[in-house]
């Protein structure tokens, strides 16, 4: 652990800013690695004269800044973690950053099985860093849920996240394409989630390059009109769903209505189109028979 005087990191801290990047940036930097929480960041201030302990050197701390301004690389994979919901999630560039809209396809399930005692079988396809899995077998402890991703770096970074987020045992892990690894499971799940791939070709080669140049490609292009993916998991889901069980889908912010349109073509009812908190129709959910 370092100590410097409060004075010194505001005169760093100052200069940092006055690079470039954004003050949620840099507040994520000092927090996942200097060991300092943003409601810490508030208070020091007030006291210039007292003594600030950090868990890396300026130099260091500068020089992954540096990083993220220069190369446009994402804080979180510079620092190796992110944060969603109540998790601290490992993360790699094999892996997606879980994003802050994402957060309510948890709540969605929330609204539709209310009591967190309910014994759930549920799968979540293309699990990433495991964020929406974990939450969901850490909130009903009594279900079984199933994981699967193409990608097993993926999966061992998923699997190391439930690790570190709970000492359940209520979350397996399936390396394969979407359904194909839980072939054993047919007509058992009453719910089925996902955030498939689903940016249009056109528009993922417009991407910032903080998003393009640094997350996996697989993670991101749903094919030539974003719904490639999509139509797999749907056409393929009355296979594994049991009678009334439900499939909920994160899609990109102008599907909703083509998805809607799908779950109808086979034969999903209850379909509801959730909008996230800008209004944005991000989510698509149905019901079978």
């Amino acid at each position: 652990m370092l100590c410097i005087s409060v004075e010194e990191f505001l005169i760093w801290k100052k200069k940092q800013l006055s690079k470039g990047g954004d003050q949620q940036s840099f507040t994520f930097l000092l927090d996942c690695m200097a060991g300092i929480p943003d409601s810490d960041l508030k208070n020091i201030s007030i006291s210039p004269r007292e003594s600030l302990h950090l868990k890396k050197n300026l130099e260091f701390l500068e020089s992954v800044w540096d990083d993220h301004l220069i190369n446009s690389c994402p804080i979180q994979y510079l620092c190796g973690i992110t944060f969603w919901r109540d998790l601290k999630l490992k993360i790699t560039n094999k892996v997606l950053i879980p994003r802050p809209e994402t957060e309510l396809i948890v709540d969605v399930v929330f609204n539709i099985f209310r009591k967190k005692s309910e014994k759930l079988f549920f799968a979540e396809l293309g699990t990433g860093s495991g964020a929406i899995s974990i939450a969901l077998a850490l909130a009903y402890p009594l279900s079984e849920g199933l994981a699967t991703d193409i990608d097993q770096d993926a999966l061992e970074i998923a699997t190391k996240n439930f690790i570190n987020s709970s000492k359940q045992s209520n979350l397996k892990f399936y390396c394969g394409n979407w359904w194909s690894p839980i072939e054993s499971f047919k007509g058992k799940l009453d719910l089925a989630i996902s955030n498939p791939p689903y940016i249009p070709r056109d528009i993922y080669e417009k991407l910032p390059k903080e998003v393009k140049n640094f997350e996996p490609k697989v993670a991101l292009l749903g094919g030539e009109d974003g719904l490639k993916h999509i139509r797999e998991i749907i056409q393929k889901a009355p296979l594994f769903l049991k009678e009334n069980g439900w499939l909920i889908l994160e899609n990109h912010f102008d599907q909703s209505e083509k998805v809607k349109q799908l779950l109808i073509n086979n034969k999903f009812t209850s379909i509801e189109i959730v909008k996230d908190l800008s209004g944005i129709g991000r989510f698509t959910i149905g019901r079978y028979k």
